[in-house]
């Protein structure tokens, strides 16, 4: 895979979580639950990205012929901007289309494969035949014709094979038109002008520029030859925004991208101009990493986890940042039989978490149906002059949607919605918020009222500024101005009283469902933002915990010696001692007399102890001591001096 690891600093990843270290099933028996389907979704958003300039290039080429252009030949001038790879989807489902209806066939001609005249109407030739009869049938093409043998540019060639399988339409793409030779590309169109009474072509060129720039590298008697229609195939953004919504917000949802991997997601589409085919890739490779780094990815899976292995997603689970919390929650409001249960008793465990888990990732699909919905308002209402989903989706995973000014601007602009516009926002809403009973009894109270009111204008609401009214006094010659309501109908009275139930609901439901991600319990299972996740797992680096552990030791151990808040803060005998001999080892230069370091290491015992203190003893867990930090590579045996230490690992680095 020509992927590279996702970079990306996750604010809530697990830093020296156990969990990374449970030996759970491998990835590769877990990842394939989730990724075919995924795999499906993508394949049918291209399909729907394309099908629209599919059905009218197909149309085009259909309908089209040199004799309803007056002689000349049908065009196809196809934009694809920085979504090249649509295009030879586009060609590909084209080709399919005409073969299995018999009428011909699409063939796509790059610019490599004309480097010549003669060259490039070899490979048209070869091409075209190949397309439906394979190499094989090529060649016994060649070998079986009647009559005198051919070169192979011969366009005769193309014609008898033409009039030999009765093809209708025959498309010449060139699906990097800008990168051919202007010359070979001209007298290649003036050539196969003069064929078109015998070869049905309609040409396809794929521009990612502009039209005007490409008719400009052609000489006008060229340009005259042509004459056809414009087909714009959606920006490469565009289609990666739809993958990305849909795979986030689907319906049987269980796994997301976090708020960070979003952001490198789409950076890195922005930057380098991203195929959608390419940003699928690396979806999948996130999707992967994440069943491969993460082991309770096994609770995704349909399946329940075996009896033997729950002991150990068990000691996963209470090893997660959320699940920590949960607890000091629980703790605080005073159930603390029930944290004693969760950590005691592996079943309740489980089956909480199970619990915990169905509903987190149930409020992972409420958050993005809000977010999809607050895209379709904004849209509607005219908020905004572009947004996307993606854009969106990052303010809802790290919790900011909820008090941005995009919701603000929503709910300002609900309070003045007129009857005619409340009626089509409630055909979108009725699409997310169907569910809710108290949307289906605004709706029934204002289509009634609607039903009663006979007025041609539509109902406005009090909150609108048609309503207010500017009244005039003059007091001591003075012009004084002061706004007001002007006395509203009973229908508008009834119809503000519906839209303010309505603003009231819609409060709620944002409030309620654009929860931050980070505060769902077990969200480290179904919400993947960790920061190089296979590299973490796979080649971990301890370094940090270990140096922590030694310099601080007590804040790992549990001791109840009065004098730990004072080991804390210095160097004491209360801790190990290949903690203390490691802050000693702190203090030293580069190479270290074993007989100083043993001198303070027995002044620190000493120090706690007076005369109770045993020398052999303590040498005992110095030498001890001193072997575990070779162990770890931080010293070493110094070649210069037999009697000295090599310091091999500074603090930090």
């Amino acid at each position: 895979m020509d992927l590279e690891p996702l970079e990306v600093e996750a604010a809530n990843a697990p830093k020296d979580g156990t969990n990374n270290q449970v030996p759970l099933p491998p990835g590769r028996c877990r990842e394939p639950v989730l990724k075919d389907p995924r795999e499906a979704k993508i394949q049918e958003i291209l399909g729907d990205v394309d099908s629209e300039v599919l059905s009218s290039v197909s149309s085009f080429v259909r309908s089209t012929s040199p004799q309803t252009y007056d002689g000349c030949i049908p065009a196809a001038l196809v934009t694809v901007g920085s979504n090249v790879s649509s295009l030879a989807r586009l060609l590909a489902r084209l080709n399919d289309q005409f073969i299995t209806a018999g009428d011909g066939g699409a063939i796509v001609l790059e610019s490599g494969d004309a480097p010549n005249l003669k060259t490039t109407l070899k490979n048209i030739i070869r091409f075209a035949i190949t397309n439906t009869e394979g190499n094989n049938g090529y060649q016994s093409f060649l070998t079986d014709r009647e009559g005198p043998r051919l070169l192979g540019y011969d366009l005769d060639l193309l014609g008898d094979y033409v009039k030999r399988k009765g093809i209708k339409k025959l498309v010449l793409a060139f699906r990097d038109s800008e990168a051919f030779d202007p010359g070979i590309l001209t007298d290649l169109l003036s050539l196969l002008s003069s064929w078109l009474d015998r070869i049905p072509f309609t040409l396809l060129f794929g521009i990612s520029t502009s039209v005007e720039l490409f008719e400009g590298r052609l000489p006008r008697s060229t340009v005259a030859l042509l004459r056809g229609r414009y087909f714009e195939i959606h920006e490469a953004s565009n289609c990666v925004d739809r993958i990305y919504g849909r795979l986030q917000a689907e319906q049987d949802g269980k796994i997301w991208l976090g708020r960070n991997i979003t952001n490198v997601l789409f950076e890195k589409s922005n930057d380098s101009f991203q195929t959608p085919e390419a940003f699928s890739r690396t979806v999948k490779y996130a999707y992967m990493s994440h069943f491969f780094a993460n082991p309770l990815a096994v609770l995704l899976a349909d399946e329940t986890v075996p009896s033997m292995r729950r002991g150990l997603v068990c000691e996963a689970l209470r090893n997660l940042p959320s699940f920590r919390f949960y607890c000091e929650e629980l703790l605080e409001q005073g159930s603390a039989k029930q944290v004693r249960d969760l950590l005691e008793n592996d079943e309740v465990l489980f089956q909480q978490c199970l619990q915990h888990l169905k509903d987190g990732q149930q409020k992972m699909r409420d958050i993005f149906q809000c977010v999809k919905l607050t895209h379709l308002l904004l849209k509607k209402l005219n908020l905004v002059k572009k947004t996307s989903i993606s854009e969106l989706s990052i303010r809802a995973l790290s919790g900011e949607l909820q008090d941005s000014q995009l919701v603000d601007d929503i709910l300002q602009s609900a309070k003045t919605l007129d009857s005619t516009i409340l009626s089509e926002v409630f055909d979108i809403l009725l699409s997310t918020l169907a569910d809710l009973p108290e949307l289906q009894q605004i709706q029934t109270d204002f289509n009634a009222l609607i039903q009663s009111y006979q007025g041609t204008e539509p109902l406005r609401t009090a909150h609108d500024k048609r309503h207010s009214v500017v009244a005039t006094t003059v007091v001591q010659q003075r012009v004084k101005l002061s706004k007001g309501k002007a006395k509203l109908p009973q229908e508008h009275i009834e119809y503000t009283q519906i839209i303010d139930r309505f603003h009231a609901l819609l409060e709620a439901y944002f409030g309620q469902t654009l929860e931050s991600p980070q505060d769902l319990v077990l969200h480290e299972i179904f919400l993947f933002d960790m920061r190089n996740p296979l590299k973490e797992i796979f080649s971990p680096r301890p370094r940090f915990a270990v140096e922590r552990a030694l310099s601080n030791p007590f804040d790992y151990l549990i001791s109840d010696s009065p004098e730990k808040s004072e080991a804390t803060a210095r160097v004491s005998a209360n801790q190990p001692a290949t903690s203390i001999l490691y802050q000693l080892y702190l203090e030293s230069g580069s190479l270290v007399n074993v007989y100083d370091l043993w001198q303070a290491f027995y002044a620190v015992f000493e120090s706690d102890k007076g005369d109770s203190c045993d020398e052999r003893t303590t040498m005992a867990l110095f030498y001890r001591a001193l072997s575990e930090l070779k162990a770890l590579g931080m010293v070493k045996s110094s070649r210069k001096k037999a009697d000295h230490v090599a310091k091999s690992a500074w603090m930090g680095l």
